[in-house]
């Protein structure tokens, strides 16, 4: 999807559109989220700290987003994928690769399918995206950066909105693109390349394997060498299976005592596990991350010995990991994650549990029972109990900095 957060804004106010927009955190610790091609003609780019963005494009209106309503408009748009092919491998709520092998008699190929989907999603639901067509993913998905429109200083250039590359023109379209194009290529790995003298594509393809091995180490070096030479066979997966569950919050202003932060972890542990049983899951490894003022970051993991699904165990292994941390330096973020996932497992009770009840167990879907029925700030742990009510953690809330001090958006 092109711009998708700002689309979907400019989607319920169309009043937006041709203005530079900027979702995101705001203030001295947000983050961009994501920049209208207005605001990218200034140099505005996802990830950029806010103040950056600010004095780059001071005339651009903040919008503090609206995760839940990106997630509703994702799912409009993933339905209409599915209506094209059951094969949907869905990657992030705005990006998806779909097998339409099994389409191609119905609908056309590749290409005719990419113009189909184009036109639905912009008649249907009044968005814009970029499709690329290949005989691979990792091919498919560089195909699409390169159907995407593009902001310069001067103006924004139309993208071609489909980008084929056909079997045997792999490595042709390949070869030119700068090397951080791959997957795998972050800044420290770009670095080691660049001591090889690595820039584009083809220059890595170039490199013997054992060179590439040699510099970044086995696995990624193999990993690297197939892409640059576009090897990837992997299939789409639909309905792939969540590899872990977390929450994390930058804090508008830093945490320096300990019982500050373990409050903080029980209203996360509660959001996480939450989200957990409503995807049928547990999980046995729980992951505590603190970012510090300086911005040096530490993580800390503890498998449990039975998987769990509940806020007071997800908070208790999250404030045993705590203990060990020293906040005096000022905490500016924590995060709780859960992973080594399945389905919960039946366990033996204990004397005590069968005699006053399973404990938790019960006590979770009847929480969950009432948050259906009621809302989240219906119940929640005594501990998040404040003035103005029960502090609950929306899902989706506050992924790119702090939003107490986000401007009106108007």
């Amino acid at each position: 999807m092109d711009a998708f957060y700002v689309a979907c804004e400019v989607r319920r106010r169309p009043e937006l559109a041709g203005l530079p927009v900027v979702v995101g955190g705001y203030g001295e610790r947000g983050v961009v989220a994501a920049a209208s091609y207005e605001a990218r003609r200034h140099g505005v780019h996802s990830a950029m700290p806010s103040v950056r963005a600010q004095r780059l494009c001071p005339q651009a209106l903040f919008l503090p987003g609206d995760h839940e309503w990106y997630a509703e408009v994702s799912h409009e748009v993933f339905e209409v994928f599915r209506s094209v092919t059951p094969l949907v491998e869905g990657i992030s709520l705005d990006e998806a690769f779909l097998d339409v092998t099994g389409a191609r008699r119905r609908l056309g190929d590749g290409v005719a399918i990419a113009h189909h989907v184009r036109r639905r999603i912009a008649d249907e639901l009044g968005l814009a995206c970029s499709v690329g067509v290949a005989a691979s993913k990792f091919v498919a998905k560089l195909a699409s950066e390169a159907a995407k429109p593009r902001a310069t200083p001067t103006g924004i250039v139309a993208g071609a909105g489909v980008v084929e590359v056909r079997p045997g023109e792999e490595l042709a379209f390949l070869h030119p693109l700068a090397v951080e194009a791959l997957w795998g290529v972050g800044p420290a790995t770009l670095e080691r390349l660049t001591r090889l003298g690595v820039t584009t594509i083809g220059d890595l393809a170039a490199l013997p394997e054992a060179v590439l091995v040699g510099a970044v180490g086995k696995a990624h070096g193999h990993h690297l060498h197939e892409l640059a030479h576009a090897r990837d066979d992997r299939a789409v997966e639909p309905d792939r299976a969540p590899k872990s569950v977390g929450h994390e919050q930058t804090f508008t202003h830093d945490l320096f005592d300990l019982d500050a932060c373990r409050t903080e972890l029980v209203r996360m542990a509660d959001a996480v596990a939450s989200r957990l049983r409503a995807s049928g899951l547990a999980g046995r490894t729980v992951t505590l991350k603190v970012r510090f003022h300086d911005f040096e970051t530490i993580t800390r993991s503890h498998t449990l010995d039975e998987p769990a699904d509940s806020g007071p165990a997800v908070a208790r292994a999250a404030s045993s990991l705590l203990a060990s941390v020293d906040p005096t330096p000022g905490v500016r973020l924590l995060g709780v994650s859960v992973s080594n996932l399945a389905p919960p497992a039946a366990r033996q009770l204990t004397l005590d549990e069968a005699s006053h009840g399973a404990g938790w167990d019960e006590a979770s879907r009847a929480v969950d029972d009432i948050r259906r029925r009621y809302g989240a700030a219906a119940i929640g742990p005594a501990t998040l109990v404040e003035r103005d009510g029960l502090r609950v953690t929306r899902r989706g809330a506050q992924p790119w900095g702090p939003g107490s001090n986000d401007p009106p958006a108007e």
